[in-house]
């Protein structure tokens, strides 16, 4: 476990919002008279919105309907559902395990950058990570890799050194394409066959804060073994 920096998505990683990020497109769709299917739609969390639109609609996000229906999304979701997420148990916790361990923590996110701000407040990681990376810093989102390499230049680190925590299908496209290793939690509500590719699939931060894989990099920052901190 030669690791020395680890890569956090936040959305259904550490923050339980893939339900409630769903659940804005849906209203924003249908605010504009488009009725798109809500299963579908929440199997596209985890991408950007220029991934997600044309895949749910056939709208182009950049389009002018469809940056009218993205601007409404983020509205919807700042006002009616980001006052109700909590994070998952541990999330913190993790985060300040691995910070203690000298291994570098860096955000690696699709949200916007706005959006990442209070994710990470409610995620209690505000003052924990290193540094983050939001869709302002990619060209092109997730499963594309551009929010991973921003991640790497952010961490200081290669590739063949760092992992990514994250919970989506999305996620692991991304880190594969960058290099980069990928540890998937179940937590944000995807199953083992759709998180085929991860070196590892644990429940939630909570699994992994006691797992082998933290007691590793316990032991290779010649540290004690993690424990809640």
């Amino acid at each position: 476990m030669n690791y020395r920096a680890v890569l956090f998505d936040i959305d259904g990683t550490l923050v339980d919002s893939n339900d409630a990020h769903a659940q804005a497109w849906v209203d924003a769709f249908a605010e504009a008279g488009i009725a798109v299917d809500p299963v579908k739609v929440r199997r596209c969390i985890g991408m950007g919105g220029d991934k997600l639109m044309p895949e749910v609609s056939g709208i182009q996000e950049d389009e002018p309907r469809g940056k009218g229906i993205s601007d409404r999304r983020g509205e919807i979701f700042r006002a009616k559902y980001l006052p109700t997420l909590k994070p998952f148990r541990s999330a913190a916790d993790l985060v300040a395990a691995i910070k203690a361990r000298g291994l570098t923590a860096v955000a690696a996110s699709s949200a916007s950058g706005t959006d990442l701000k209070a994710l990470l407040k409610v995620a209690g990681a505000e003052h924990l990570l290193d540094d983050a990376t939001s869709s302002d810093d990619a060209g092109q989102s997730k499963p594309d890799p551009d929010i991973v390499h921003a991640a790497l230049q952010k961490a200081g680190s290669r590739p063949d050194e760092t992992v990514m925590i994250g919970d989506t299908p999305y996620d692991i496209e991304a880190a594969r394409r960058a290099g980069v290793d990928t540890i998937a939690l179940r937590c944000g509500g995807w199953g083992d066959e759709d998180l085929r590719g991860a070196v590892a699939i644990y429940d939630g931060p909570w699994d992994l804060l006691n797992s082998t894989f933290a007691q590793a990099a316990a032991a290779s920052a010649g540290a004690a073994p993690l424990r809640r901190v």
